[in-house]
């Protein structure tokens, strides 16, 4: 008789590397899982801005200075922090004044001219050529030097701010329906408002410095977090407090009925050594339930 015998071979030892092997796997597949909302969310809010920005922008702020700061479309009315705070996109110390504003001669948008300006000399520029209007479309001479700041709008910024306001408050529905849980909700939404912050850094190139900016983001972040748990929250306790019975006071019946008909729908306890003693316990249980 031939005795074969496997070494090396622990059960105890292979049940735990299954198990850790597991955990290993269900710990991946949750940062993964965790990656897609983010970028879900993300993609979303700025879908969002997308939509509802260009049609506010255009409704509601000066058309010849959109038009200068390149039309209600441009990605920068969403990623660049300094059109929100209604500060000037370009460098102030490289066209300081109005004199900049000479200095560039003129602003493009999509290959068409939309506002010129001459250089003070008698109405003529350094070729000879002589022009009629000073300063953007649609202004008169006079008024260029009191109301051009680089093509920012005040109102601009308003509109931009109100907007990401609303897209936060839009925002609670995926966090309710994609990331559900009441624990996670702080986490995702402080997560969405870092993430623009490193592309707004980017886009612009310079760090957000604006109080009003810091104001829209704190306020979005407070109306997330706070309405999102209260609904994931409501929701969890629903389903946890769902006992599938509950008494039917609408149908006219007491609280009392219901019990005596929970207690006749249940089956008959078996019958112990003395069949009086039984029968006595459970008529007593009965009375005990029908009081309460």
């Amino acid at each position: 008789m031939v005795k074969l015998r496997v070494q090396g071979w622990d059960p105890v030892m292979s049940g735990q590397l299954n198990a850790s092997l597991l955990r290993d796997e269900k710990a991946t597949l949750t940062e993964i899982m965790s990656l897609k909302q983010i970028i879900s969310l993300q993609t979303i809010h700025y879908l969002i801005l997308a939509i509802l920005l260009p049609p506010m922008l255009t409704s509601l702020t000066s058309p010849t200075l959109l038009s200068y700061a390149g039309g209600p479309s441009t990605v920068s009315h969403i990623l660049d922090w300094r059109e929100m705070a209604a500060r000037p996109t370009i460098s102030k110390t490289s066209f300081p004044g109005v004199e900049g504003w000479r200095k560039l001669r003129g602003a493009w948008a999509g290959g068409k001219e939309i506002g010129s300006v001459t250089r003070p000399h008698n109405g003529a520029d350094d070729e000879g050529h002589h022009h009629e209007s000073v300063g953007v479309e649609g202004m008169k001479a006079t008024q260029v030097d009191e109301y051009w700041e680089y093509g920012v709008d005040d109102k601009r910024g308003w509109v931009i701010g109100g907007v990401w306001l609303l897209a936060f408050a839009i925002d609670i529905a995926p966090l309710y329906y994609l990331i559900r849980r009441p624990t996670y909700i702080l986490d995702f939404a402080l997560t969405l408002i870092f993430n623009h912050f490193i592309l707004t850094t980017y886009y612009s190139a310079s760090f957000p410095t604006s109080f009003f900016f810091w104001v829209v983001q704190a306020m979005g972040a407070v109306l997330m977090v706070v309405v999102a748990e209260q609904l994931c929250v409501k929701r969890e306790m629903r389903s946890e407090l769902d006992i599938g019975w509950q008494p039917n006071l609408e149908g006219g019946g007491t609280e009392q009925e219901s019990t005596q008909g929970l207690l006749a729908n249940q089956a008959p306890a078996p019958a112990g050594p003395s069949g009086s003693k039984s029968g006595g316990s459970t008529g007593a249980e009965e009375i005990e339930l029908t009081e309460r």
